[in-house]
């Protein structure tokens, strides 16, 4: 079973090698679980949720049996208008739907830069995109790091220099965390086919 997962650079594992970036770390997860998925990295650095969207037809190859979909933050760095966010994820999700591919929809936590509403508006974008498309849902990529403790111990042990991307050991707690929703993911692809 091969799933593809499609995200930015906290997919495509940035500043890390390869084997500590978030897939392979992922893939190994799987691998212990005795998962039988083949995970592909198709996490570009810097993508947005439009970027993702045009490339989600030709990432949904016939071999690909399902997709994560973990998008969002260059969106909200840019400060994208959450209506336009939420359109380009409903259109990957639309792809998805039509070459009948489950998804795990990966959201952000959005800061209050924009204000309070801008953060209510696009942090339930994927709350309701989720129900809307009866996707398995995880709220928030880098919550399993920012709900440990203080913010400054987290910033200085589980995250790069730049304090934006998660360093080998701030990406193994995620994947402790996002593993069994992708094995999740991974038995509604087998529920699927045997029908």
């Amino acid at each position: 079973m091969t799933i593809a997962a499609l995200g930015d650079s906290l997919t495509q594992g940035y500043g890390l090698l390869q084997e500590e970036g978030f897939t392979a770390q992922l893939q190994d997860w799987l691998d212990a679980a005795q998962s039988d998925v083949t995970l592909i990295n198709a996490g570009v650095s810097g993508d947005t949720t439009a970027g993702g969207l045009s490339r989600a037809d030709w990432t949904l190859t016939p071999d690909v049996d399902a997709m994560i979909v973990a998008l969002g933050g260059n969106d909200v760095l840019r400060g994208t208008a959450p209506e336009i966010a939420r359109a380009n994820l409903a259109g990957i999700l639309d792809i998805a739907a039509l070459k009948n591919v489950p998804v795990l929809l990966i959201g952000i936590d959005v800061p209050e830069n924009y204000g309070t509403d801008y953060k209510s508006q696009f942090t339930a974008i994927y709350t309701d995109l989720a129900a809307e498309y009866d996707t398995l849902l995880i709220d928030s990529f880098l919550r399993p790091l920012t709900e440990i403790g203080p913010m400054s111990e987290v910033l200085n042990t589980y995250f790069q220099g730049d304090g934006i991307h998660p360093n080998a050991k701030g990406v193994s707690i995620i994947v402790q965390s996002v593993g069994p929703s992708v094995s999740d993911l991974a038995d509604q692809v087998r529920a699927r086919s045997a029908q």
